[in-house]
């Protein structure tokens, strides 16, 4: 019994640090967060408008992927540094 107990208290105390570490990645650059999930809806959006728009909506979707791969990796670069 005194074992289940020690083995349970270091899956919670594991559980809970990388719970804080995941916490602490996404609150640690909450501009970067809030800008990549809003170029998230961005591109929902555009999915789901009408395909006809000359070619612009085309270009909007890869312009907002571009956005969403250097907001990524701003992101990545920063937690590195």
């Amino acid at each position: 019994m005194r074992k289940s107990l020690i083995a349970l208290a270091v899956v919670v105390v594991v559980a809970f640090a990388g719970g804080a570490m995941v916490g602490g990645a996404i609150a640690d650059q909450p501009k970067m967060q809030s800008a990549l999930s809003n170029l998230h809806q961005a591109r929902a959006d555009l999915q789901a408008a009408t395909p006809d728009k000359g070619g612009h909506r085309n270009r909007a979707l890869a312009a907002v992927n571009t956005a969403i791969n250097q907001t990524e990796a701003g992101i990545r670069f920063d937690r590195r540094h």
